[in-house]
């Protein structure tokens, strides 16, 4: 296909992020599909600036900083189709109007999923052998703990359970295949076959909390699921447990879950919370048995080009007339991140 037969695209997307999503051999692959200036990468859809293009648009190359796709913006891109989005969750962007119009969205969950998978699975094996923990006794008592400090440690046999079958839910189940746990997973949505051939035994959500040592939270964030985790439901984790959350802060009552910590009863990694970013003041700053990061859990660094890599291929996939892989379609929204 000559370049004048591209179907025109554009960036919509906050700049600082473009770089790391689409260094240059990816933005040469993606000039042999699609006529797309990268000199013009901008979240405002409704600068001037970019309203020619816009009015031009075929596609919408989108990621973190993208405004919502009303009525007015698909109004003033009339020949848009086709939304690619390079970054995770398409819930706060896509609106009524994206459907009416019945563009094809797809996004880059997928490659977005297995950092925090990674992340995960090093928080679990950490916080079986009590490293965080551990750590914080180690900075005021430097000596070796003891036989009956280690006593309850380790990762053999050790009883992780899993909230949510997502897309990280389910690539965490798949790396922890190869240790020696015993893996619990709670989703409304998976039957009892599709739990074992995820090798998870399916359990209630209460039971679930009652029955590990280690929890791991990767439901979507909606209306069902907010503060799923409510003051009774943390009561159930046993004395010692662990609560993971690379998530939603919202799944969890955040004040509850204060409480809990400040009593010591239980540990926590967190790398997202409810507010985000955490106010200064909180105390899960200070408290020796939170460890605590700054939604890094995603996609970072090198890890953005993955992303980026995505919507190319999705694009070259479309372009050869297969269909999308990652196409994102309104009745499963609901459950999706």
């Amino acid at each position: 296909m000559s370049h004048a037969h591209l179907p025109v695209a554009l960036f919509a997307m906050a700049p600082e992020h473009f770089p790391g999503l689409f260094p240059p051999p990816l933005l040469e692959r993606l000039g042999q599909l699609a006529r797309i200036d990268a000199s013009l990468v901008s979240p405002g859809l409704d600068d001037p600036a970019v309203a020619a293009r816009l009015a031009e648009a075929e596609i919408l190359v989108t990621g973190w900083g993208c405004p919502p796709l009303s009525e007015d913006v698909l109004a003033a891109a009339p020949r848009l189709h086709t939304v690619l989005h390079a970054a995770g969750s398409v819930r706060g962007m896509l609106t009524e109007a994206c459907w009416e119009r019945g563009l094809v969205v797809c996004n880059a969950v997928a490659a977005n999923a297995l950092p925090v998978a990674e992340y995960t699975l090093s928080a679990i094996l950490l916080a079986g052998t009590g490293a965080f923990t551990l750590r914080e006794r180690y900075r005021v008592d430097p000596r070796y703990p003891s036989t009956a400090e280690l006593a309850g440690l380790g990762n053999n046999g050790r009883r992780v359970g899993i909230i949510g079958a997502s897309r990280v839910g389910r690539r965490v189940l798949e790396l922890l295949r190869p240790f020696d746990l015993e893996v619990a997973l709670h989703d409304p949505y998976v039957d009892d076959a599709e739990a074992a051939r995820l090798g998870a035994r399916p359990v209630p959500l209460d039971d679930l909390l009652r029955g590990s040592d280690i929890v791991s939270v990767h439901a979507p964030d909606n209306a069902e699921t907010h503060h799923m985790l409510d003051r009774a439901r943390l009561a159930l984790i046993p004395d010692g447990g662990v609560l993971i959350n690379t998530s939603r802060g919202r799944l969890i009552d955040q004040v509850a879950l204060v409480e809990e910590l400040a009593a010591g009863r239980i540990s926590a990694v967190l790398d997202v919370t409810d507010p985000e970013p955490l106010p200064a003041d909180s105390p899960l700053h200070h408290l020796p048995n939170v460890f605590l990061t700054p939604h890094i859990a995603g996609s970072v660094g090198n890890e953005l080009e993955r992303m980026g890599r995505t919507v190319v291929e999705e694009l070259e996939r479309i372009a050869g007339g297969l269909p999308p892989l990652y196409q994102v379609h309104r009745a499963g929204l609901a459950q999706a991140a």
